[in-house]
């Protein structure tokens, strides 16, 4: 599990969080999604400002919200009218048993305590549902995205969730993955916005900071493929992993 305190610095930055993160390719929560009936019941866990939650109602899904972070939950709830984000936690979620027909966690399943939130969110699940993992992970095969990788300590590969990813216990089937291209369009200052989200950049001292602002802005200055750009094309893998409740 990653570093707790790292997991909740977020809040700080809830609406910046909520305005320059990318959304989710709707191909992706249709596979993620499939064999459901219409209306299937969904935690969205690790809820965030809302946004998987977002997509999920617009394709016809009821969505109860499971987020630890009070800061996060505030926005959640001027984003995401119409729907309460619950105080909880993928180890301990305040839902009966067998409530969901799918639990989905999007660019959250690397907070879990995989040992705990395995068993527990087997339990919230009813018998033949589904937990879908979603991630967009910045596609570094373009030369200048592993250059912001590096810059902005983005560790997160499609080989490395492939190669770490590998057994969700005895309650849930062997897991299917499949990826699916995405892209975002940012102007130069909402990629570094986007980067200021990150939770080694809210964490970090000034000093780390001002190093990480410095290097992204001689990146988009010098860079060929970005440098004079009004907006930039930000090219994304969106890799998703499904994997049904025995």
């Amino acid at each position: 599990m990653a570093d707790p305190t790292h997991a909740l610095s977020f809040g700080t930055a809830a609406a910046e969080y909520d305005r320059f993160r990318p959304r989710y390719p709707e191909a992706a929560l249709r596979w993620a999604l499939d064999g459901l009936a219409p209306a299937a019941r969904i935690v969205d866990l690790g809820a965030g400002t809302g946004i998987l939650t977002r997509s999920l109602l617009a394709l016809g899904h009821p969505v109860t919200a499971v987020e630890p972070d009070p800061g996060m939950r505030a926005r959640f709830a001027d984003a995401t009218p119409g729907v309460v984000a619950l105080a909880g936690t993928a180890e301990s979620a305040p839902l009966p048993d067998g409530y969901a027909d799918a639990v989905l966690a999007g660019q959250a399943y690397h907070w879990f305590d995989r040992e705990r939130a395995h068993p527990e969110i087997a339990r919230v699940l009813r018998p033949g549902g589904t937990l879908a993992l979603v991630w967009n992970l910045r596609d570094d095969r373009t030369p200048w995205v592993t250059e912001l990788n590096r810059i902005a300590e983005i560790g997160d590969t499609v080989d490395h969730l492939l190669a770490s990813v590998t057994d969700l216990g005895p309650e849930f089937a062997a897991p299917e993955w499949a990826e699916f291209p995405h892209t975002t369009v940012l102007t130069p200052d909402e990629l570094l916005g986007m980067v200021r989200t990150r939770s080694h950049y809210l964490t970090a001292g000034p000093e780390h900071r001002r190093r990480v602002d410095r290097e992204l802005r001689d990146l988009l200055r010098s860079h060929p493929d970005l440098s004079g750009r009004e907006t930039l094309v930000l090219p994304y893998r969106t890799l998703v992993l499904r994997a049904r409740r025995d």
